[in-house]
């Protein structure tokens, strides 16, 4: 038997899922297999990880709360399970993949007040990564899977889009959590897309694209770009610079970076 649930540290946003039925279909969402590779962030007092191990032979996790770090080392044995105790914002998640490509598995809870640079962090290791499955804030899972010209898309959107397949799969209430937190939840599943399949040349080039079409959404693009995408980058392209940078697509974002020059290595 695993000890009673300790109390959430408001400092580290934490909120535990609890809820039986919800623990069940996000478990069923990731489908761990015995022979993956897998990795799970923020496991907390272990709700998903004690499923994942009832599958896989074992299980890397990391875990900021030291307090969690102690109780999980004292439950599971360090064979079946590899408690990592740092901030996941500093992990280097490439060293946990075989180096045979993209094989590690990565899931978990994520503290959704990290949700953004932490998403961005693991874009990082794509090469090393074979797929995502995450809980986060409802809001954020709708910018992530965002179409354009909505309300939620936005420089998050085109920043994942353009390097991963996202899809959102279904809402956790809130009072599937102790303590229930103020927002919905989501479970979103990230899947990397292959090089091949990635539209943008340069993704430092494409960043500072999207950066300044987005950071003055109600202007135009022959504004927020201006002095980076000429007129005759627009025209090539078919792009009306008088549009704003919402209503383009990743693919027009990518089609713009890719008219840039690339900085020197």
């Amino acid at each position: 038997m695993h000890s009673p649930l300790p109390r959430a540290k408001k400092s580290l946003g934490q909120h535990f899922l609890t809820d039986a039925h919800y623990i069940r279909r996000i478990v069923e969402a990731i489908a761990p297999r015995p022979e993956d590779r897998m990795v799970e962030i923020g496991p907390g007092p272990g709700a998903l990880t004690r499923p994942l191990l009832a599958v896989l032979p074992h299980l890397d996790v990391v875990e900021v709360d030291r307090d969690m770090v102690a109780r999980l080392v004292a439950e599971f044995p360090p064979e079946r399970l590899s408690v990592h105790g740092v901030d996941a914002l500093t992990f280097d998640f490439g060293a946990l993949g075989s180096g045979d490509g993209p094989d590690l598995r990565v899931a978990g809870n994520l503290p959704y007040n990290i949700s953004s640079p932490l998403l961005f962090h693991l874009a990082e290791f794509t090469a090393s990564i074979r797929d995502m499955t995450f809980m986060l804030q409802k809001e954020v899972v709708d910018r992530m899977a965002a179409a354009p010209d909505t309300p939620d898309y936005g420089r998050l959107t085109v920043m994942l889009q353009a390097r991963f397949k996202v899809t959102k799969l279904f809402t956790v209430p809130p009072g599937a959590f102790t303590p229930p937190p103020k927002v919905d939840s989501a479970i979103v599943r990230l899947t990397p897309l292959p090089a091949e399949a990635r539209l943008y040349r340069n993704h430092k080039i494409l960043a500072e694209v999207v950066a300044r079409a987005f950071g003055q959404r109600r202007k135009t693009l022959r504004n927020t770009l201006k002095g980076l995408v000429q007129d005759e980058d627009f025209a090539a392209e078919g792009i009306d610079p008088a549009r704003r940078g919402e209503t383009l697509s990743v693919a027009e974002f990518a089609a713009l970076a890719n008219r840039l020059p690339s900085p020197p290595s």
